[in-house]
């Protein structure tokens, strides 16, 4: 056999659905992770700095920011060796891979742990849907205030009083109503629109979105590779039960 027919039937035992979701994983997760970690230590100034002055009325948002900040921690590390696992798990169960290794065997304990894989992707999957549903929260509250600037720049907002238009986040619950001032008006809403640390967040929510969505994505591909790879490993363990007779 020449180099490049070996080459060729190596490439061949490549898992690639498994890699390609490995790839979308990683980067879905990153920019999750990055992104919304950075969004987050944004989103605590802006309250601090125009919408809560007492630090007592926020203490609570600060500390499940925190909170979240550590379990982004984890979910970073988790993942990473989690697509790990999955991706050697797609090299070891593979087809092309047994046809180069004559004598591959299942067992019951490989079987069992290929079903752990498929159950325990389903579960992130559906979990990570929530994740994906829980990060376009902050991006509608940003939106929504955007909007509000972007309303008060137009012409429309020539005929109507500027002051009279607000943005009150203690509307949402971020904060409690006792909290002071609560909400920005006219020129203030302006200032706090054309911060840097507004731009920031609000386009960091959005990319960290994005990466939850790219994440659910991976983790759909990841499900469909190992129900098949399961699937593949039963079938083999009936073979191998109908060569023994």
């Amino acid at each position: 056999m020449g180099c490049f027919e070996c080459c060729i039937k190596c490439l061949g035992g490549v898992p690639y659905a498994s890699l390609v979701a490995t790839i979308l994983c990683f980067s879905g997760v990153a920019l999750f992770c990055g992104c919304g970690h950075v969004a987050l230590t944004g989103t605590v100034s802006i309250l601090e700095s125009h919408f809560s002055k007492v630090a007592s009325d926020h203490a609570m948002l600060t500390d499940i920011i925190q909170l979240m900040q550590y379990v982004i921690y984890g979910i970073a590390s988790f993942f990473f060796l989690y697509g790990i696992i999955l991706l050697a798990e797609g090299f070891y169960t593979t087809s092309a891979v047994k046809e180069l290794h004559s004598e591959f065997k299942t067992t019951i304990c490989g079987r069992c742990i290929s079903g752990m894989f498929v159950f325990l992707t389903y579960i992130l999957g559906v979990a990570w849907l929530g994740v994906f549903g829980f990060s376009a929260v902050p991006v509608f509250l940003f939106y929504n205030m955007w909007s509000t600037c972007a309303t008060m720049k137009s012409s429309v907002s020539n005929l109507t009083d500027i002051d009279s238009i607000c943005v009150d986040v203690r509307q949402y619950g971020i904060i409690p109503w006792s909290a002071t001032p609560g909400k920005a008006c006219g020129s203030t809403l302006g200032d706090i629109c054309n911060t840097s640390e507004f731009y920031l967040s609000y386009h960091l929510y959005i990319v960290a979105c994005a990466g939850a969505g790219a994440t659910v994505i991976a983790l759909l591909i990841y499900m469909m590779a190992t129900t098949y790879n399961f699937a593949v490993l039963k079938f083999k363990s009936r073979e191998d039960c109908c060569t023994k007779f």
